[in-house]
């Protein structure tokens, strides 16, 4: 069989099949093997275009943890704040704070991450790739800062 481009659900279900049936194979010929490879790529790079699983907001990690946990707002308070803040962090109106996510990331066992949010992650990755060459800092003998050139 052809590897073709997958461009439709029908050349999907067809990649799927032909995968199917070459892991099912007791043995591959080292074209069935690079033709596996090739198809699972193609496959995968279908799914991810057509079926991309969207990432769960802050806010939404916490009522699903809140929910599969039988929790209530006035159980956030120890973590959030007061009843205010959890009902403003909730709805949105306030960001959750480092150590917010600190405390709900022990509190619950889960990956801070998930609770940062992507914007948050995207601008600390932005913001670690241009690291200033320079910085300032004390001389011994004034006191005064001058600049520093990193190595």
């Amino acid at each position: 069989m052809g590897i073709y481009p997958i461009r439709n659900e029908a050349d999907h279900t067809r990649a799927l099949r032909r995968i199917e049936a070459l892991m099912d194979a007791e043995s591959l010929t080292t074209e069935q093997g690079h033709e596996l490879d090739a198809l699972v790529t193609l496959v995968e790079a279908y799914e991810e275009k057509n079926f991309a699983i969207k990432e769960a907001s802050p806010i939404a990690v916490i009522e699903y943890m809140m929910d599969q946990n039988g929790l209530t707002r006035k159980d956030l308070e120890p973590m959030i704040g007061s009843r205010a803040r959890v009902s403003e962090v909730l709805s949105g109106k306030r960001p959750l704070t480092l150590a917010m996510i600190r405390a709900l990331s022990n509190a619950w066992s889960i990956s801070a991450d998930l609770l940062l949010g992507k914007t948050v992650r995207q601008k600390h990755r932005r913001a670690g790739s241009a690291k200033d060459s320079s910085r300032k800092v004390p001389t011994r003998s004034t006191g005064r800062m001058k600049k520093a050139v990193a190595a």
